[in-house]
């Protein structure tokens, strides 16, 4: 499989559920599937394929309407995480969780490149676990700019 065919099968496999998610949640799908895409390595991650994980989300907090409290730990000692049903509900959660605890990026969201600062310099970025916020910022806006063209080539409206 080429790289371009991996990342068109992943706008069409969840693309639908990051727009609901986008809608319910008053964030931009575009930024939003460009950030799981980030966190999943494009679907790839064993906590996206396995537990339709997108956000690498810990399974600390009470059960929602979209996460059971289902849980999973991938590694001796290592972190829980929270485990999902299915990718809609995986995404929703995401969604969810963001709007509550980062909702001032989410207000920027239609413009990627502020959303992309505030996700990048708050505390969702973790430079304990090694992350660079500059590198997650561009990152972010440089996918984002790729989605929009992923989506607009699958999804025409």
């Amino acid at each position: 499989q080429t790289i371009f065919m991996l990342k068109e099968i992943f706008v069409q496999s969840y693309y639908p559920q990051v727009k609901e998610a986008g809608i319910k949640y008053g964030i931009n799908p575009v930024v939003l599937l460009a950030q799981i895409a980030i966190e999943t390595g494009w679907g790839e991650s064993v906590l996206c394929k396995e537990h339709f994980n997108f956000g690498g989300l810990t399974g600390f907090g009470k059960p929602s309407e979209f996460w059971p409290g289902t849980k999973v730990q991938l590694c001796e000692k290592g972190l829980t995480y929270r485990s999902y049903p299915d990718a809609r509900s995986g995404i929703l959660d995401m969604a969810r969780l963001l709007r509550s605890s980062y909702a001032s990026a989410c207000n920027v969201s239609n413009v990627p490149a502020a959303y992309a600062q505030e996700i990048a310099y708050s505390r969702y970025i973790s430079e304990v676990n090694g992350d660079n916020r500059d590198n997650y910022k561009q990152l972010l806006v440089k996918l984002s700019a790729t989605m929009s063209k992923l989506i607009a080539l699958q999804f025409p409206e």
